[in-house]
């Protein structure tokens, strides 16, 4: 099936939809900014609101805040010794944690360096990214409360939306409360496509859509795609981890038409890239639709912050681009870059989308700041990929992102050298199971444009005396996701 085919199955779908009164319509409500230019239409093409907005040549103190917090000490002592917490304890300085801890810690609070969060460009402390929210918060309070689809869909969305259609280089972009129910979106949709085709019976086999699946894929493209199974129009295929003969026998031996392949652009627990290249070349042999999950890679990977496809090259190859706002944007929020045809019938049948209620106004006006930022603060993608430099300098260890995984085994082994880590002074978390399978458990390290090459350097000392670099095993190509 060409790619082209795909287009005629939408327009099939969307055709059907209106046929039964259930295409669902973006209606924005306009949000007046009173002497400051309000966000318009997407004619304006954003040109007065992008030089309005500040931005700054190097680290500036502000910086500093997305990578330093501080813990109360009763919570640093009830993590050192692995107690549960449903997390009171950081306001409960009358508790005792330990034989009357409690009076020595009370109000007492230990600073840590994090090296575990996903603000990659440290954009959650920018001015500008907090001024766009706090101007919209005081005009517009939270802005109107309710799905995007009654009344929660303002200008603010519609010129966040554009500027980041703009930024993947496709027709339209739909926002999404979060990028997992973005992922939800899209699979429940795809699995829509097929019934909607079957024209009120059961599909047939070759009537299915086919979803191939990577192997280590975020929870929520697994969770969306169960769903597209109960369905009962979708078939799933999982193939190994960044494996494309994998891949590419399973696409030769299937025969049916309609052909999914989803992946992540830049995996949350391995650090890896997902072969963009090998697989834009496997979809002009199969025809199959191309969705990935550049969540980790927007604003982080490619010249102007376009994400992994940007990178290799192949946006045109990328036929969905699902990412966030809640990472390297520093804000809140997903989203779902594609054609206009793919936008409505995902606004039509995208239940996580349909039934949530829209991002609030000032994270919108928020996140829209931060994707001009940046775009325009092109030295903090530099300084971030400086960090990855240092980082394999100082270890030796072979990374090829921000997200660096250190495999250390055991779940004791993993909890002991994060204890040791805290105790020196840094946040990074054990990753353990469920999030990975028993004995590849791992600590979680990752990189932001905030970290200097001093705290990298203390940061891989301490590492020095809790794991052996020399054994260290970056990447893991053993686990698979159960579907």
């Amino acid at each position: 099936m060409e790619v082209s085919s795909w287009d005629h199955c939408v327009e099939a779908a969307l055709a059907k939809l209106e046929s039964m009164k259930l295409l669902r319509s973006l209606r924005p409500i306009h949000l007046p900014s009173g002497e400051e230019q309000a966000p318009n239409a997407i004619e304006q093409k954003n040109v007065p609101i992008l030089d309005a907005l500040e931005v700054f040549d190097g680290l500036r103190p502000w910086d500093r805040a997305s990578v330093e917090v501080e813990i109360a000490e009763s919570t640093f002592q009830r993590w050192v010794r692995d107690v549960p917490s449903s997390g009171d304890d950081a306001d409960s300085g009358n508790q005792e944690v330990d034989n009357g801890a409690a009076a020595c810690s009370h109000k007492k609070f230990r600073k840590l360096l994090l090296f575990s969060g996903n603000d990659y460009l440290s954009l959650s402390s920018h001015p500008t990214v907090s001024k766009a929210a706090s101007k919209a918060a005081l005009a517009h309070g939270m802005g109107p409360r309710g799905s995007a689809l009654i009344c929660g869909y303002t200008n603010y969305h519609r010129l966040l939306e554009s500027c980041l259609a703009d930024l993947k280089h496709k027709e339209d972009c739909l926002l999404c409360p979060t990028g997992f129910s973005a992922n939800m979106a899209v699979m429940t949709t795809l699995g829509n496509v097929g019934s909607l085709l079957a024209t009120g019976r059961k599909p047939l086999k070759n009537e299915r859509i086919a979803i191939f699946s990577d192997a280590l894929n975020h929870a929520s493209i697994i969770d969306g795609i169960r769903l597209a199974e109960r369905q009962g129009s979708a078939e799933v295929f999982v193939y190994t981890h960044c494996d494309m003969s994998h891949l590419n026998a399973l696409l030769s031996s299937c025969t049916m038409k309609k052909k999914v392949v989803v992946t992540d652009s830049l995996f949350s627990m391995d650090g890896d890239l997902a072969p963009m290249c090998e697989l834009a070349k496997l979809r002009k042999k199969h025809g199959f639709l191309l969705v990935i999950d550049d969540a980790h890679g927007t604003f982080v990977c490619g010249k102007n912050g376009g994400g992994v496809a940007e990178e290799f090259n192949c946006e045109v190859d990328v036929d969905i681009c699902i990412g966030t706002l809640s990472k390297a944007a520093g804000c809140h929020g997903g989203f779902i870059a594609c054609s206009k045809r793919w936008k409505q019938l995902i606004q039509s049948r995208g239940r996580s989308f349909i039934f949530s209620t829209s991002t609030p106004v000032p994270i919108a006006a928020a996140a829209h700041a931060a994707v001009i930022v940046a775009k325009k603060e092109t030295w903090r993608r530099r300084a971030i990929w400086n960090r990855v430099r240092d980082f394999h300098a100082l270890t030796g260890i072979p990374v090829t992102s921000p997200i660096i995984s250190l495999l250390v085994g055991s779940e004791e082994k993993a909890l002991q050298a994060s204890w040791y880590l805290l105790k020196s002074g840094f946040h990074v978390t054990a990753i353990r199971p469920p999030t990975v399978p028993p004995n590849s458990c791992r600590l979680r390290v990752t990189l932001s444009a905030a970290h200097t090459l001093n705290d990298l350097k203390k940061l891989t000392a301490a590492l020095s005396e809790c794991v052996n670099f020399q054994d260290m095993r970056v990447h893991s190509t053993n686990r698979c996701a159960r579907l």
